[in-house]
């Protein structure tokens, strides 16, 4: 269904729009949709309460309007009264159209919207022509918002998500420049405590052999002083 507009926002006084939010479709209940309450209004017309069923329903068709816009979802209603609802895309979770007798045969239909921690269906459009392709255009904004979502600063979050993916990945480079000369540190350290550890153990025998030669001279004195006794 190409995206248009039926409806011109400066003359929809109960329409209030975002700076840079634009209607990308609007429409009200088939017209074929008033074939119900003519079945059931023209035989009781003689009584004239078919005369109110008629009129009733031609008024609320007439002061029912439905709005898809870049942002999100218009309904106005009401008759003597007015009520207007909106929904962001954002909130949308669920999107479903379903087509009565009539409406299979004469092209409208009801398109159904439910919402992220709502209680049934939150917005209802009824009646209107070719719902299964206004659900898609529906379904269509939802996704392109879900992707597109922009923060208060107007970046979009795969942007954010990029900086965040850059600036670990300089953090890490970082990280590994750090670790390398400590590593070279650590191998330096462990190289002069091993060269220490050799030279005393080069030492230790030293003082042994000396401790031994000492012990040998110490015993062989007293056998050098029997020599000469006997002599």
């Amino acid at each position: 269904m190409p995206e248009s507009s039926t409806i011109d926002p400066d003359t929809a006084d109960w329409l209030t729009l975002d700076e840079d939010e634009e209607i990308v479709w609007s429409g009200k209940p088939h017209e074929s949709s008033l074939i119900p309450a003519l079945v059931v209004g023209l035989p009781l017309s003689i009584i004239l309460i078919g005369l109110f069923i008629i009129a009733g329903s031609y008024l609320q068709r007439e002061n029912t309007q439905y709005i898809v816009t870049t942002d999100g979802l218009y309904k106005k209603t009401g008759i003597l009264s007015r009520d207007v609802q909106r929904i962001d895309f954002g909130k949308v979770q669920n999107t479903s159209y379903s087509q009565d007798f009539f409406g299979s045969r004469f092209g409208y239909g009801n398109v159904d919207i439910s919402t992220a921690g709502g209680s049934g269906i939150e917005m209802q459009f009824r009646s209107v022509p070719d719902p299964r392709e206004v659900q898609e255009l529906i379904n269509k904004r939802v996704k392109g918002s879900r992707g597109q979502s922009k923060t208060e600063s107007g970046e979009t979050k795969r942007d954010v998500l990029d900086e965040i993916l850059v600036e670990l990945r300089a953090i890490r480079s970082t990280l590994d420049t750090q670790q390398e000369p400590t590593g070279n540190t650590a191998a330096t350290t462990s190289n002069t405590d091993t060269a220490v550890g050799e030279q005393s153990a080069g030492e230790d025998t030293t003082s042994q052999n000396e401790f031994v030669s000492s012990n040998q001279t110490i015993e062989d004195s007293p056998a050098d002083q029997e020599s000469a006794d006997e002599r």
